[in-house]
């Protein structure tokens, strides 16, 4: 017998010493189910504050006051010409449109995306514990290109699609879908740590939460 594989008997032998005589784990294993959510005083609230962490602007905006909110990130990010995806509600085009010009995300190219200056859309999951938003990219979303060009991106998150922690939040994702996860604007640093932001994705990152309709 090699000297590997004699050492490799003599750490068996101790486990198997070490568990002799306890009893033995569930043909199952393991249950993963033992912490399904944490109580959290306030979800929405830890969420706001740890989007805030990675230098995301986040405002919790009240009921009908929606519409006003996305305007005012708009001007606030500098928008000249904002992208709409299609599903995006009406109401946020009509308040925009008065502004701003307006760009249909369908179909458009890469050329056509660089002269956007921001784009707003829905989200599918917040994840409070990590202060991270995720896009499914269904109606509302666009494609992944829209919310990775535009030098803004302002999101709208329901209070009702916050979850507490990761695990929680995958059980409300479908697998089949392409999924994105944003945590803050899209940054990086070099070698002596200076933080550069806008490289791989947007400069500035706006997060409106808002209760859920009805």
């Amino acid at each position: 017998m090699s000297a590997r594989n004699s050492a490799r008997e003599a750490i068996l032998g101790r486990v198997r010493s070490a568990l002799a005589g306890t009893d033995r784990l569930p043909a199952a294993g393991i249950p993963r189910d033992y912490r399904a959510e944490r109580p959290v005083a306030d979800l929405v609230g830890l969420f706001c504050e740890r989007v805030a962490d990675y230098r995301a602007a986040v405002d919790r905006v009240g009921p009908g006051g929606l519409p006003a909110a996305i305007v005012a990130a708009a001007h606030a990010v500098g928008a000249r010409r904002v992208l709409t995806p299609t599903g995006v509600p009406q109401s946020w085009c009509d308040a925009l449109r008065a502004e701003f010009e307006l760009v249909d995300g369908t179909g458009i190219g890469t050329t056509e995306l660089e002269l956007v200056n921001a784009v707003i859309t829905t989200a599918v999951v917040g994840i409070a514990s990590t202060g991270t938003i995720v896009l499914d990219h269904r109606p509302g979303q666009g494609h992944r290109a829209v919310t990775l060009v535009p030098d803004a991106h302002i999101c709208v998150v329901e209070e009702s699609q916050v979850a507490d922690d990761v695990p929680v939040a995958l059980h409300r994702l479908d697998p089949a879908r392409p999924m994105t996860f944003i945590s803050g604007p899209s940054a990086t640093s070099d070698i002596e740590l200076n933080r550069v932001e806008g490289v791989h994705g947007p400069r500035t990152l706006h997060v409106l939460v808002t209760p859920s309709p009805g």
